[in-house]
């Protein structure tokens, strides 16, 4: 075989090459191109959420430095509003803040999947030892307790991935704000019930959502 007749053996096969990785490309672009159409079809909607419920076990302010000790227990329920849009929610921290300063360690919510107009709800506690108040704060939370209402945020931090039909999206940063107006040493305010030495408030408060 002369040089020639190699050369051109060569030429051929880098141009089945080509063709082949130009198949493949051009597969791949057509399966996302189709993934996105079907994305802007659906159009995925965030899940709402509502905070029914907080009891309050211990809401307790030390002096003279300003130390807070909570223990609180909510219910929060999350709806998934899509009709052909599944939810799965992989990491989610809640905890709870006063005046933007976090006051418990975060709890970690079980992971779990939400099918199409499913509603999940879940029951944990948040809480706090001795978390020290930043000083700027401390003026305001002691006229808080005077006065005998506090309010809270309950906020919940995590990810969550969409699955329509086969296809499950990469991870997406969810972020919940739940505001709750609480009586805090033994003032009782709204729709509230006495259980045991605690007291749970019904709140039924809708919680602002950014994914």
């Amino acid at each position: 075989m002369s040089a020639k007749d190699c050369g051109h053996h060569d030429e051929e096969r880098h141009k089945l090459h080509r063709r082949l990785f130009a198949a493949v490309l051009g597969f791949i672009i057509l399966v996302l191109f189709i993934i996105f159409l079907i994305w802007l079809i659906l159009r995925p909607t965030k899940p709402s959420f509502i905070l029914h419920d907080a009891t309050i076990y211990a809401f307790n302010v030390s002096s003279p430095n300003i130390f807070l000790t909570t223990n609180i227990q909510i219910t929060l329920a999350s709806r998934n509003p899509n009709n052909k849009i599944g939810i799965y929610y992989d990491k989610l921290d809640v905890y709870a803040t006063y005046r933007s300063q976090q006051i418990t360690l975060p709890t970690l919510l079980p992971s779990t999947y939400q099918g199409h107009k499913d509603v999940t709800i879940w029951s944990p506690f948040v809480y706090g030892n001795s978390v020290p108040v930043a000083p700027f704060l401390s003026e305001s939370l002691n006229q808080d307790q005077m006065a005998g209402t506090v309010l809270i945020n309950i906020k919940v931090d995590g990810r969550i991935r969409w699955k329509v039909g086969t296809f499950i999206s990469g991870k997406y940063h969810l972020y919940v704000n739940c505001p709750a107006y609480v009586g805090v040493g033994g003032k009782v305010i709204g729709n509230s019930i006495a259980v045991g030495s605690a007291m749970k408030y019904q709140l039924v408060q809708n919680c602002h959502v950014d994914v």
